[in-house]
């Protein structure tokens, strides 16, 4: 072999390895795998990975939150029907059924062509090639991420704020953003933040830059659905709608609601996912 050749050999297993770490635009998968997909970073490379076994919680296993039900319900039908509709922020207390609700919409309009694809809030920053690869497609699709927070600096912060609303690439009319969340403002919120705020002459107070840009990114949300905890009577129903999914007869929940009211004390909460891990436990032990 010629010093030339060798040269030439050296540059293309040189390209070979460049090539293999840079970063690839991910292939579109199999649309018809599934109804829920998850995005994931394999190295330099993006995947969508389909689910193979979706949560099949329905609608109607959801109690007390009729409210936030019924306007998610109505948003996600607007979406699936081709009509204008809102990016959606669920915020309020864990364990109320935020992200339980968004899986239940997904069962409920997957037969329509409604798709859902979770991204962690760390590969937010590839949403543009997202918005990309769902382009053109037929099906409907709700971007998803849960228990979505940012810490100052982030850089998904920014990418999520520009697809949302702001961006000259924005989000096509077949995809939506569903996020859930503890914190209604998705950044943290400090002492001295308060100092930004000014006073007018005519007794007025406003927000200042630092407060206005915290608030900036919940705001590109069209539609807010705040969550509550429970009261006592609420958390007790839906341990009864629990029970009742496991077989559990009225004799047996009626009996169970102390036991249920001692789990939650337990647990420190009343809340949705609460009821659901004592019907679990109380369930199990009466088919031992």
């Amino acid at each position: 072999m010629s010093t030339f050749e060798s040269l030439i050999e050296r540059a293309e297993a040189l390209l070979a390895r460049v090539e293999a770490a840079l970063p690839h635009a991910p292939d579109a998968p199999d649309w018809s795998a599934s109804t829920a997909f998850r995005w994931r970073r394999r190295g330099q490379r993006a995947v969508i990975e389909p689910v193979r076994h979706v949560a099949t919680i329905r609608l109607a296993d959801l109690k007390e939150v009729d409210g936030q039900k019924e306007r998610l319900v109505r948003n996600t039908e607007q979406f699936v029907a081709g009509r204008p509709a809102n990016n959606v922020l669920l915020t309020g207390a864990r364990g109320t059924g935020k992200s339980s609700l968004v899986k239940a919409c997904l069962n409920e309009f997957a037969p329509r062509g409604l798709r859902l694809i979770e991204v962690d809030k760390a590969d937010l920053v590839d949403l543009p090639d997202l918005v990309d690869l769902t382009a053109g497609r037929h099906e409907r699709f709700v971007v998803y991420c849960d228990d979505l927070s940012f810490d100052e600096g982030e850089p998904g912060y920014k990418a999520l704020k520009s697809v949302l609303d702001g961006s000259v690439a924005q989000a096509g009319d077949n995809l939506l953003i569903y996020a859930t969340s503890n914190r209604r403002h998705l950044l943290p919120e400090t002492m001295k933040d308060n100092l930004s705020y000014r006073h007018t002459e005519d007794g007025e107070l406003h927000p200042g830059e630092v407060v206005e840009e915290k608030v900036s990114l919940s705001e590109r949300f069209g539609l807010w659905l705040s969550f509550y905890p429970f009261s006592q009577d609420e958390y007790l129903a839906i341990v009864a709608q629990w029970l009742r999914h496991f077989g559990i007869d009225d004799a047996r929940i009626a009996a169970a609601r102390q036991p249920s009211l001692v789990w939650a004390l337990e647990r420190g909460s009343r809340s949705g996912r609460v009821a659901w891990q004592f019907a679990r436990d109380f369930a199990g032990r009466l088919d031992g």
